[in-house]
């Protein structure tokens, strides 16, 4: 039998001990214990900079307004606030598009994927059979997916076994997103079927193989995806050349941003329709005094005219 003494070191030893069993008592259960997974605060924790609402997930909510307005968006006006900040890495490329008229907004969704280990995988497999997941699938991350969502897909550029859906898989995702979108670094199947479904997507292959020889490892956390780290709840917003990642914190900069860009465009067009300027001229600041205080005039009546279009009636 253990003698307890009266050293301090063995006191202190002993709360030390009791401390941690209490903490593993009182710790609750996640029913996805078999996955890496943020809790709720540890998403809080990594995306404490975002200034909006919470899903009940703990993602970022960035609100539905912002999000309508980031349809018109450009790769260059995105480009432009995140490179000034110094993120340099939120841009995604090589896809192959579907739809690639229709532009691609939502809220990441992240999943993660690992090829297949054996004794990981039993484990796993085991793990969530008695968390009561009767199978830890693809289907268990596209079963979580909200309105406003876009799934994003770390498959780690699988082709041959790497489809992440099909075209029933496709057209559910499509129903619980309400149109959000899919971003995958591996393959679909199906893509005649999935074409004739009005969601924008993006993958690197297509391949007739149904999804195997993987693991799923993650749901809602950070994520690659070509060169960039993902996080959920980032804006994702994506057109015909590729797809950029915004961090929440610097969505309404990047908006705002964008206006600028417009009527700055907007107005360099207008001056070349005169036919009275060399480019020069007028691109990318006009270089008369008074063509910069046009401009400026110009700019402020455009900014005035859109915030009151905008503004509740």
């Amino acid at each position: 039998m253990t003698r307890i003494t009266n050293n301090p070191l063995d006191k202190r030893s002993i709360r030390a001990v009791l401390c941690v069993c209490a903490i593993a008592l009182l710790a609750p259960i996640a029913v996805h214990a078999q996955l890496f997974t943020f809790s709720k605060q540890e998403l809080m924790d990594y995306t404490a900079q975002e200034p909006f609402d919470r899903l009940p997930d703990g993602r970022p909510k960035v609100p539905n307004d912002l999000m309508e307005r980031a349809r018109e968006l450009s790769s260059e006006e995105v480009w432009a606030v995140l490179q000034q900040k110094g993120f340099n890495n939120q841009y995604a490329d090589g896809f192959q598009v579907l739809h690639p008229g229709k532009t691609l907004v939502g809220r990441a969704f992240t999943v993660q994927f690992m090829p297949s280990r054996p004794d990981v995988d039993d484990i796993a497999r085991a793990k969530a059979k008695n968390s009561g997941l009767p199978r830890l699938t693809n289907q268990t991350a596209i079963d979580m997916l909200q309105p406003g969502d876009v799934l994003v897909v770390d498959l780690f550029g699988k082709k041959v076994n790497g489809t992440i859906v099909g075209d029933n898989l496709f057209y559910y995702v499509m129903k619980a997103t309400g149109g959000g979108g899919l971003v995958v670094d591996g393959s679909v199947r199906d893509l005649n079927g999935i074409s004739e479904i009005d969601m924008p997507a993006y993958c690197r292959a297509v391949d007739p193989t149904p999804i195997g020889n993987v693991m799923l490892t993650g749901i809602n956390i950070p994520i690659r995806i070509g060169s960039v780290t993902v996080m959920p709840g980032d804006l994702v917003v994506g057109d015909r050349e590729g797809v950029y990642f915004i961090p929440p914190q610097l969505v309404k900069e990047v908006l705002d941003r964008a206006d600028e860009i417009h009527i700055h465009d907007e107005w360099t067009k207008k001056k070349f329709d005169e036919g009275k300027y060399k480019s020069s001229d007028i691109y990318s600041t006009p270089t008369d005094p008074k063509l910069q205080q046009e401009y400026q005039e110009y700019l402020k009546r455009r900014l005035e005219e859109i915030r009151k279009q905008r503004s509740p009636k």
